[in-house]
């Protein structure tokens, strides 16, 4: 990140720091990125945000980032310790809701699929989310925003609303070459 963005600084979640730490570099079997968690050759900067925390819309702990009302930051459990999501308001008045990885897909949020489970080594069940209560809680969160205040959401690893240009509002945010890329480049059918 700094060499691109040399003034930037990254932005975690409380618990983010203990979970992820030392990283990759610190220990190569962790997935995670040494360069931010690692105590002692860690080469990018970074913070824990720590609020203030307020209720916003269906959610307990989000943080008015700007202080104008304008972006905030959400608290989202399950997923992993410190994970988050945020809220944007659009010039025009719309919101969009930017769901990281609190949920994967549309089908999860719109009820259709359920989380995936798997049986580990030991024989014990696994999710790619740590606390699949949390989870399923946020995801609800989620939705509700869409449903109660009309939010647009964005979720992390779903493009099937760019594929099938259901969502005016999110396509106007998106430069027309890339929109018209992705749309030629993803299989309809591919996305659940």
């Amino acid at each position: 990140m700094r060499d691109i963005f040399p003034n930037a600084i990254g932005y975690f979640g409380p618990g983010t720091q203990e979970f992820c730490s030392p990283g990759h570099l610190g220990d190569p079997s962790s997935q995670w990125d040494g360069r931010f968690f690692d105590p002692i050759n860690s080469t990018e900067r970074w913070e824990t945000l720590a609020g203030p925390w307020v209720p916003f819309g269906h959610f307990e702990k989000a943080m008015d980032f700007f202080g104008d009302g304008s972006f905030w930051i959400i608290q989202a459990p399950g997923h992993m310790p410190g994970n988050l999501c945020a809220c944007a308001r659009l010039e025009n008045g719309e919101w969009v809701l930017l769901g990281s990885d609190c949920c994967h897909s549309r089908s999860l949020l719109d009820g259709t699929h359920d989380f995936a489970e798997f049986l580990l080594p030991d024989g014990s069940r696994g999710c790619l989310h740590m606390d699949l209560p949390a989870a399923k809680a946020t995801v609800a969160r989620v939705k509700a925003m869409e449903s109660d205040f009309g939010f647009h959401i964005a979720l992390a690893h779903d493009a099937s609303w760019m594929i099938s240009g259901s969502n005016p509002v999110l396509a106007s945010l998106i430069e027309p070459e890339f929109l018209r890329n992705a749309q030629r480049m993803c299989p309809k059918n591919a996305i659940l």
